[in-house]
């Protein structure tokens, strides 16, 4: 007999008190062997003064039960709120977001026919790091964080998937014919990892256009690997062109802990109506019974779920008239899911009990890589200034850095420029060393004492570095 397991259940806002209801009694009917911890987090909290969305006591239910099946919850608008799920995500080291697409035509109106993808989601790093910065009154800064050991761990549990569940190719997306170092570097290590899984297909795609063809001929993908930001914007194409992101599921995998949901949020408008429909929740707890153990409880619910949409009882969200028999209320969909149990699609493909083994990662050991500082960015709120003036003012202010050029949100405008035209409150002044004089860090902070004795207003400083004999900074249009 299977052991009971202990997960964590937050039934989260709006619409997330009814689906959690209904999944929960599917689970019960089901057979699966759960222990639960209820916690509250959310809306409730935010609101009463709790800015993480989160009490202590639901973060000890949840670092000793290591398993959260979560409801959509609200984030309140304005006064600095943060992401419930980024603060899960980054405080659990929940580095894999994995997003099924899955068509379920004709019993389910879809874009498209056929279409079976799953998509790997960095899920710590990128922009959704969340570190910004307003570095003059309309100059606006986001950092993009992409590290070596962020990027293999996604990398290799995509390809780790693969291999366990018989997929033939993995699709790396990426934006680095723009971005040469940040999605260069996840390119690169992607295709260093695919050589140690000759039977897998690999091949790697600009976002832009992998996004189009998802919408277009989904029926080319198998499993996606990408980038937190194109990672969710990429995962919700291909749950809205499978037919609905009300029936996507969602998984959060880190190295002791995970997080399951449906990919919508908490729709308030519908809160309270009978309609939600609990499917993506539902196919997210399936996500859970795989990931515990319980592989042969959850082919049982999903076969019964996909029995139920194939007898047209269908919510109001994927109901067609003329194709759908019964617009069904949340609870009667939970019924006729129940009353499917043991049941299996006649025409869908079923679901076969998943293995018990969960998917482990081993990182390869890093490359050290010499590094040598080489200069430094210097960047100065001189709007008030002509290109001209500016570089009058910081030329030759220390006799081992030169500076090199001055550059207009990456684009070079010295030298060799229009020197009349008019600086801005973010210009980026470039300095490199003399080749036959190192850089040392002393060096930097004799620059910038030297340029702040001249009024100047400096707005941020980035150390430039040469790794492995490479330059580790990109150039400026133009350059």
């Amino acid at each position: 007999m299977t052991d009971f397991t202990n997960i964590a259940v937050a039934y989260g806002d709006g619409i997330g008190p009814e689906i959690m209801e209904s999944v929960l009694k599917i689970l019960r009917d089901a057979g699966a062997q759960l222990k639960i911890e209820t916690i509250e987090i959310g809306e409730k909290l935010y609101l009463h003064g709790q800015p993480s969305g989160i009490s202590k006591e639901a973060w000890d239910t949840i670092y000793k039960t290591k398993i959260l099946l979560k409801a959509p919850i609200t984030t309140p608008q304005g006064k600095g709120y943060k992401s419930l799920n980024v603060t899960f995500r980054k405080t659990l080291g929940l580095f894999a977001n994995i997003r099924p697409a899955v068509s379920y035509y004709p019993f389910v109106d879809s874009k498209q026919e056929k279409m079976d993808l799953i998509v790997f989601r960095e899920n710590e790093e990128d922009l959704y790091a969340g570190i910004e910065y307003k570095v003059g009154p309309t100059f606006n800064l986001s950092y993009k964080l992409i590290t070596h050991k962020g990027s293999e761990k996604i990398i290799r549990y995509a390809f780790e998937y693969a291999k366990t569940n018989n997929r033939k190719k993995v699709t790396c997306l990426i934006k680095d014919n723009i971005m040469k170092i940040a999605d260069g570097a996840f390119h690169s290590i992607f295709d260093t990892v695919a050589k140690e899984y000759p039977d897998i297909k690999a091949d790697a795609m600009i976002v832009d256009i992998g996004s189009a063809r998802i919408a277009s001929r989904p029926q080319d993908f198998d499993v996606i690997v990408t980038l937190n930001l194109y990672g969710d914007i990429v995962s919700d194409i291909a749950a809205e062109v499978s037919g609905s992101v009300g029936l996507a599921g969602s998984s959060n995998i880190g190295p002791t802990c995970a997080m399951f949901e449906a990919v919508h949020g908490s729709a308030p408008d519908i809160a309270g109506k009978g309609i939600a429909n609990p499917s993506g929740l539902l196919n997210g707890a399936v996500m859970m019974l795989d990931y515990i153990g319980q592989g042969k409880v959850g082919a049982l619910i999903q076969n019964a779920w996909l029995k139920t949409l194939e007898d047209g009882v269908h919510t109001a969200d994927i109901y067609t008239k003329g194709k759908s028999k019964v617009k069904a209320s949340t609870s009667d969909f939970t019924d006729a899911v129940i009353n499917n149990l043991g049941k299996s699609p006649s025409h869908l493909p079923a679901k076969t009990p998943a293995s018990a083994e969960r998917i482990k990662i081993d990182l390869a050991p890093e490359d050290k890589i010499s590094q040598q500082l080489v200069g430094a960015d210097i960047y100065i709120d001189a709007h008030a200034m002509t290109i001209a003036e500016t570089a009058a003012i910081m030329e030759n202010l220390h006799p081992h850095l030169q500076l090199y050029t001055i550059s207009l949100k990456g684009l070079k405008v010295w030298p060799n420029a229009t020197a009349t035209a008019k600086a801005d409150e973010y210009t980026c002044c470039r300095y490199i060393g003399y080749k036959d004089k190192g850089v040392t860090q002393d060096d930097i902070i004799e620059l910038l004492s030297k340029a702040t004795a001249k009024k100047v207003a400096i707005s941020t400083v980035q150390n430039l570095y040469n790794y492995g004999g490479n330059a580790g900074y990109s150039m400026a249009q133009g350059e």
